[in-house]
């Protein structure tokens, strides 16, 4: 991938996320006001479950980057079009079952979850409004598979951008005019819908496809399974280990108390999602480079892209633990500190061992070596749901968030670097000190800033919070442009001559694995 490409990706990557999340600070807290603790709950948990639709992707959306990416490199035109039809006609199917599900299962939500009576009708409607939307999205979701395998991602960042404006405009417009729940659920499911065609149109554009039935063969079919099947289990795993915790609370405790976990987990969610944006170019480009044989770029990928996943995260997580009760207060209110800082700071740690190798994964799925991965994570939340379960009724939301915690840091720290390290054939003492000396060492001088901030005083506003980060960040921002200017943030060891066969070997390996 050329330099402009990479900084036109990851900057409009940045710029979207850094929007939404603006939007999310203003819109979170005001649609929790306007509609009330329980009804925040509801909406909430109903996204919660239709989140689990995402399951019936089989990992055919991972299959049509990790192909459209491979078969633009290597130019066969013959083989995309198969792919694309095969996976458009496999998502039509799998919409319609969706479809079928959400109509069966809107008259059994109130019996599943503790839901209060005057919100019955409120979350069947909602259910199915949501559960209706995402069945439709999974057609139209393939062309923003295909922008990804193409690299363009700053279409899809454009159109994100274009869709959280409009819907925090309208969702405002609709709350001060005194419509609910389901107004504004409409506004939030019409909008991806309208951008799923924009993009379709986009790609249409960028790459002349052909949409014919003949396309659709077993071929391709047997192709897209053998890649995707370890990626189902990773989708399964992920769904467990991050969506269940709405569900085990709403469950075994209250509506309401799905609010007060919401408010920690999602300061953190903002946070995964500045490390993705940027992690996400790794899968077409780290497909491109083994179709190229380029096996150095790809270990140079794995020290350089986990380096930058470090760099952002770690003084994020460093504000997030010290200046966290600030945070809060200044986003929602003094009333949800007390409950929600807890879980912010058990969730913490583990988020940011994971996130601080966010590389590592998207590698994985470039190079179709993810087998392995699937079944630990899998194991990861099956541990992680049966601890929360167990967990959740003496330590109450606290219990919820330490079952996700100890499991997700055993795999952090035992899996991860050790697995990546023999696949790519690394030391695992070369790659941690390549990747990570450098950004531990640039926080070093903002932990004891952010203390002594604390000390200080007490951010209650947006206005004195934004004055703290101002000065941690200037703090940190001196030390990368240091790092910079002293030619650190990019330096990476050249691949040992000794370590080349390992990696060919695993690559070898990987190919064969998706061979039909």
């Amino acid at each position: 991938m050329r330099k402009l490409e990479i900084i036109k990706n990851v900057g409009s990557s940045w710029f979207s996320l850094g929007l939404n999340i603006l939007v999310g600070i203003f819109l979170s807290p005001f649609i929790l006001h306007r509609l009330g603790d329980s009804a925040y709950g509801i909406w909430v948990l109903i996204f919660s479950i239709t989140g689990y639709y995402g399951l019936f992707d089989l990992g055919i959306r991972s299959s049509v980057v990790r192909f459209v990416s491979k078969f633009t490199a290597t130019g066969e035109s013959d083989k995309l079009n198969r792919l694309v039809n095969t996976s458009l006609w496999s998502y039509t199917l799998i919409g319609a079952v969706a479809m079928a599900i959400t109509f069966a299962g809107r008259s059994y939500v109130d019996s599943i979850f503790k839901i209060p009576p005057e919100f019955l009708t409120t979350a069947r409607w909602l259910f199915l409004m949501v559960g209706t939307s995402v069945a439709l999205g999974f057609p139209l979701g393939i062309f923003s598979g295909i922008l990804e395998g193409l690299q363009r991602f700053y279409f899809l960042n454009i159109t994100n951008v274009i869709s959280s404006v409009l819907r925090a405009v309208l969702i405002v417009i609709a709350l001060n005019r005194g419509y609910g729940l389901l107004t504004v659920a409409v506004i939030t499911v019409i909008l991806p819908l309208l951008i799923s065609i924009l993009r379709a149109a986009i790609t249409l554009r960028l790459l002349p496809l052909k949409f014919r039935l003949k396309y659709f063969d077993r071929l391709s079919l047997r192709e897209i399974a053998s890649y995707s099947s370890a990626t189902f289990v990773v989708m399964i795993a992920f769904k467990l280990r991050f969506k269940t915790d709405e569900l085990v609370i709403g469950g075994f405790l209250s509506s309401t108390a799905i609010t007060y976990f919401s408010i920690g987990d999602r300061l953190l969610d903002y946070a995964s999602e500045v490390v993705s944006s940027l992690a996400q170019i790794f899968v077409p480009w780290s497909s491109q480079q083994e179709a190229k044989g380029d096996m150095d770029g790809l270990r140079r990928m794995l020290v350089l892209g986990n380096r930058a996943c470090a760099l952002i995260i770690f003084p994020i997580s460093l504000i997030l633990l010290i200046l966290g009760k600030s945070v809060i207060q200044a986003w929602v209110g003094a009333k949800y500190v007390a409950t929600s800082y807890p879980v912010l700071v058990v969730l913490c740690v583990p988020m940011t061992l994971m996130l601080a190798q966010g590389a590592s994964p998207r590698i994985l799925f470039g190079i179709a070596k993810h087998r392995t991965l699937s079944w630990v994570v899998a194991m990861e939340a099956v541990a992680n749901l049966v601890l929360s379960i167990l967990l959740v009724r003496p330590l109450g939301i606290i219990g919820d968030a330490l079952g996700t915690a100890i499991p997700l840091t055993l795999t952090a720290l035992y899996f991860f670097p050790r697995h990546l390290c023999r696949t790519l054939g690394m030391r695992v003492g070369t790659f941690l000190r390549e990747a990570y000396l450098l950004p531990i060492g640039l926080c070093l001088p903002l932990a004891p800033v952010l203390l002594w901030l604390r000390h200080w005083f007490v951010a209650r506003n947006y206005l004195e919070l934004a004055e703290q980060l101002l000065i941690a960040g200037a703090v940190y921002g001196a030390g990368l442009f240091w790092a910079y200017r002293a030619g650190r943030l990019w330096h990476a060891p050249k691949l040992l001559p000794e370590q080349q066969a390992a990696v060919n070997a695993a690559l070898t390996d990987a190919s064969e694995l998706v061979e039909p």
